[in-house]
């Protein structure tokens, strides 16, 4: 039996710059709280081909579970809680604006 489809957002990383990114309605934000959350499997798997087919712009795109009982969407897993705080490295980054590091 397969497990059920739980909600997802498509994440990848910009190409150029390398920051995490999100797909939304219209385009692409670094911010996951704006992201399309995707609750269909079938719309999910179309909207990663079109993710997937943006070589000039994203690189390693994939489907990420997410958590929508709140107001905006929570990453499931560790890697992607990980991926939605930023680069590790203070000096750059999401994290760079972070006043209390």
């Amino acid at each position: 039996m397969p497990k059920p489809f739980t909600p997802k957002v498509v994440t990848a990383n910009a190409l150029l710059e390398g920051d995490v990114i999100y797909q939304t309605a219209t385009g692409w934000s670094r911010s996951l709280a704006e992201a399309e959350v995707l609750t269909d499997e079938a719309d999910a798997d179309l909207r990663l081909i079109e993710a997937v087919q943006q070589v000039d712009m994203v690189v390693g795109a994939y489907l990420a579970d997410v958590d929508t009982s709140g107001d905006t969407p929570i990453p499931t897993h560790f890697r992607e809680d990980f991926r939605a705080k930023g680069p590790s490295n203070y000096a750059h980054g999401q994290q760079e604006a972070l006043s209390n590091v």
